[in-house]
């Protein structure tokens, strides 16, 4: 009951004050400088879990730790040891001919003091971001005989046979050192300066 008295008491004198006297109120607001981080900035992160196509199934949650100070100019926008987190986006699983393979996608950095910044990107694989995915090994070699020319004497390689054997998971293990590329600007605005 005093709870109620004492919120309709504040907003009886809030009412009470004028248009003048609430313009004249200063509040000490922090003013923000909006760094834009261009898209395909790499950011240099270790992985904090094992991620597997084995037991990670899409929508997985991951983690990544920042290892480097990432500057722009004299501002350290991403600093060491703040946070990434992302999920598995597409998961394949292994089929004969064909090794298992994911894409891992990054929504959020969590700065080390909690602010938490909104980020667009993959986690970088030269393969169109996606780890694993290759052919898998041969069921079994073929012998042949191959004729060297300039010593005349013949050489016994060895070939893949057509039949492939059923393809095998991938793995990022843990603290494996990878890359996360933005792929949309990042418009950063809690940033440590010099």
């Amino acid at each position: 009951m005093k709870r109620i008295f004492i919120i309709i008491g504040l907003i009886l004198s809030i009412a009470g004050l004028n248009a003048e006297e609430l313009e004249n109120i200063n509040l000490d607001v922090r003013g923000y400088d909006v760094v834009e981080v261009p898209a395909g900035t790499f950011i240099p992160v270790m992985n904090t879990q094992e991620i597997s196509t084995q037991y990670c199934p899409e929508g997985y949650k991951v983690k990544f730790i920042v290892t480097n100070d990432m500057y722009m100019h004299d501002t350290v926008i991403f600093p060491k040891e703040s946070e990434i987190y992302g999920y598995v986006e597409s998961l394949h699983d292994p089929v004969v001919g064909t090794n298992a393979s994911m894409k891992i996608k990054v929504t959020t950095l969590v700065y080390p003091d909690g602010v938490s910044v909104p980020i667009k990107g993959y986690l970088y694989n030269a393969n169109n971001n996606v780890f694993g995915g290759g052919i898998s090994e041969p069921v079994k070699y073929i012998k042949m005989a191959q004729r060297q020319v300039k010593v005349h004497y013949t050489t016994l390689q060895i070939k893949p046979a057509y039949g492939r054997k059923m393809g095998v998971h991938t793995v990022i293990p843990t603290g494996s050192n990878e890359i996360v590329v933005l792929t949309a600007p990042a418009e950063v605005t809690h940033t440590l300066t010099n």
